[in-house]
């Protein structure tokens, strides 16, 4: 029987990964790249659920 063949293991990189989370209004975005790690805190109207800066009624006046 021969013996196990040893190999290494191909190369792997990290491309991207997120996650996306909704709660009481606001949207939390965190993106984690070999560049860095992004994120944002948006507000959404409660009426039209746009963000305040493109809200189109009157429910996001703030």
């Amino acid at each position: 029987m021969p013996a196990a063949q040893s190999s290494t293991p191909p190369d792997r990189r990290l491309v991207a990964v997120g996650t996306i989370s909704r709660h009481d209004g606001r949207t939390t975005t965190v993106r984690a790249t070999e560049a860095g790690v992004t994120g944002s805190i948006t507000t959404v109207c409660p009426t039209c659920r746009r963000n305040f800066e493109g809200c189109i009624c009157t429910g996001g006046a703030r």
